[in-house]
């Protein structure tokens, strides 16, 4: 077993994590059960995505100050990933990658752009997604949680993208208040009564949780792919009292003020760990219930994050070095803005306890979904499958791996780029207006935290990363280059 360091906040604290997981797999349960299934027909596929959720926010990724027992078992018993990147620093354009099998120089969407009164730029209907793809080969396919891909009666709604059911927020800015008044099921409103004026009766995570049981409980003759992007831990800071209590007054706090929809919260550092452990604890219960189910041998489980963790709302990710050591945070396009946690699980299929460092992504998602289900991967798709790598079997690797990051709403943002190519990092903001849109340089095995700028020691590869960037990128109207506008 290859031996994979997770940084925590430097390089000196770097830990071993290996050794974690085989630390937890001495105290968590029973030994690696040997590989059998590896030809299992159609597998049922639980995805979850969790929202803002750090690189260094769970236990096996070196977490120190909030507890994820159950995370970091559902680790032990699958593989856990290492160099694994979100479709992009915030979430629409992320989710987008995801559903596309697209990079973010590609995909319709390539920030948030919000449609009032409630809603975000539609996925075109011209567009395949997974979950179409899943479908018309037999999948029964459900999304619970918050969607952020077509506003109310648009294209984009879930119902019309190839998911036979959809429960949750629609609109990604209505999810930033855990008490709503209203939640989506299908195409109709569903009216929350004892959210209505403010009030906080329903704590809309727990609604989520309960349908997605149920809908794991429904007795079905084919398979399944179940999408469930949670909204935890993304602000505002807010959790019942339950799950804050085993923090109560372990940290020093400053209250945060009210902003925008976001509650003010006397004490974020308590709610923001609250938030991770009720997070954790009902990651736990969909993985129980699968077991009692006797699904575990017949369902990949895998878990991700849909960005770097945010700094909105009073969240502190300095303070529990939610970015594992890497640089930056969500709306960052350095390591700690798009690295994300990734584990998978399929029992009998994927071997227990193990680390990988292959370099992978969101767009890679729908390549190897298909492939698990005997589907070919389109031509037009920019993912690899990594189902090789789940299977222990040779894999192919990217060429390079591509960002762009239009700021949207966040008007305080430039026009961003970046670009892995192999063990190189490469990042560029438009400063065109100021004459300056050079590629900056970095390696990640020496430099890993992206703290020295090596482009002037490397000409010949900083010319190869612009190459690639101008040819990933393809034009688009609704999220044009700063020239391209003009």
């Amino acid at each position: 077993m290859a031996k994979v360091f997770l940084l925590l906040s430097s390089p000196k604290r770097a830990v071993p994590v290996v050794s974690m997981l085989l630390s937890f797999m001495c105290t968590s349960g029973p030994p690696t059960p040997e590989v059998t299934n590896l030809k299992v027909a159609r597998p049922n596929i639980i995805y979850i995505l969790v929202d803002d959720l750090g690189y260094g926010d769970l236990g096996v990724y070196g977490q120190e100050v909030i507890s994820t027992p159950r995370l970091d078992q559902l680790a032990t018993e699958g593989m856990v990933f290492t160099q694994h990147y979100a479709g992009a620093p915030v979430c629409a354009p992320s989710r987008a990658s995801l559903m596309a099998g697209l990079h973010t120089g590609h995909t319709t969407i390539r920030g948030n752009l919000e449609i009032e009164p409630e809603g975000q730029q539609p996925i075109p209907d011209s567009r395949i997604t997974l979950a179409e793809r899943l479908r018309d080969v037999g999948y029964e396919t459900a999304a619970i949680g918050k969607w952020g891909l077509g506003a109310p009666d648009t294209e984009g709604v879930p119902t019309r993208q190839g998911f036979d059911y959809f429960f949750g927020y629609n609109c990604q800015r209505e999810a930033h208040s855990y008490y709503p008044d209203h939640l989506w099921r299908n195409e109709e409103i569903v009216h929350l009564a004892a959210n209505q004026d403010e009030a906080r009766g329903l704590y809309s995570h727990d609604l989520l949780i309960d349908e997605t049981l149920r809908f794991i409980e429904q007795p079905r003759d084919g398979p399944f792919f179940l999408y469930v992007p949670l909204t935890i831990p993304h602000a505002g800071l807010d959790v019942p009292e339950e799950s804050m209590e085993p923090y109560r007054g372990r940290f020093k706090e400053r209250a945060s003020e009210r902003q925008g929809r976001y509650i003010s919260q006397p004490t974020p550092r308590t709610a923001f760990a609250g938030m991770v452990s009720r997070l954790d604890r009902d990651v736990g219960r969909i993985v129980d219930l699968v077991d009692e189910l006797g699904l575990s041998e017949q369902t990949l489980i895998i878990f991700s994050s849909d960005n770097g963790p945010h700094q909105e709302g009073g969240a502190d990710p300095h303070f529990f070095n939610s970015s594992g050591g890497l640089r930056g945070f969500k709306l960052d396009l350095y390591e700690g803005g798009i690295r994300v946690p990734m584990i998978a699980r399929w029992t009998g299929a994927v071997s227990a306890g193990t680390v990988n460092k292959h370099v992978s992504a969101f767009w890679d998602v729908t390549p190897t979904l298909l492939d698990l289900a005997g589907v070919m991967t389109p031509d037009d798709l920019d993912g690899i499958s990594f189902l090789p790598t789940l299977r222990g079997e040779t894999q192919e690797q990217h060429k390079y791996l591509y960002w762009e990051f239009h700021p949207s709403v966040y008007h305080e943002q430039v026009w961003k780029q970046a670009i892995r190519m192999g063990d190189w990092k490469g990042v560029r903001f438009s400063r065109k207006e100021k004459g300056d849109d050079r590629i900056e340089l970095y390696n990640l095995v020496l430099d890993p935290s992206e703290t020295r700028n090596v482009a002037s020691e490397h000409p010949n590869i900083v010319d190869e990363m612009a190459t690639h960037m101008s040819n990933a990128h393809v034009p688009s109207t609704l999220f044009p280059y700063p020239e391209e506008s003009r």
